[in-house]
């Protein structure tokens, strides 16, 4: 058997735990409205279908001015970060108000309360979720105080 087929067959091959080898270029998967918020624009990874939905990897991107964030919510999640690749966002965690910027990872962890209410025009982040079909629920609001946003130019 040609070795380039061997290595192929043995990468296309789940191990034990039901995990696939995946390797995906830029140009797989482009940004797509129809996520979780329709002023983001989100770009899968491939990380769920490699982990047969253990765990979700996509990056997350800016699409529209913020208008009012993404509310009071928590995630039904066993794990979550996020990794500010690019720009900033302001996160309300709970009552504190959280500037998440390039370089920054945050762990959220589970069930926390929280509210992206603002960020920059150029802002994208990866977000890691375990599993893949983690739920989102909206959430009473810890404080009545929630910064304005920043306009964009």
């Amino acid at each position: 058997m040609d070795a380039a087929v061997l290595e192929k067959s043995k990468a296309e091959t789940p191990d034990e735990r039901g995990n696939f080898f995946s390797h995906v270029k830029e140009s797989d998967t482009p940004f797509k409205l129809g996520g979780l918020r329709d002023f983001f624009e989100y770009r899968d990874l491939g990380i769920a279908k490699a982990t047969g939905g253990k765990v979700i990897a996509h990056l997350v991107r800016a699409n529209s001015p913020p208008d009012g964030g993404t509310g009071w919510h928590k995630h039904v999640a066993d794990f979550q970060i996020v990794i500010m690749t690019r720009g900033w966002a302001k996160f309300m965690y709970e009552d504190k108000v959280t500037l998440v910027e390039a370089g920054d990872c945050v762990h959220q962890r589970p069930g926390i309360t929280h509210y992206l209410f603002d960020y920059s025009k150029d802002m994208e982040y990866l977000e890691i979720v375990g599993p893949a079909d983690f739920g989102t629920v909206d959430a009473e609001a810890p404080t009545a105080h929630v910064p304005p946003t920043t306009p964009w130019e």
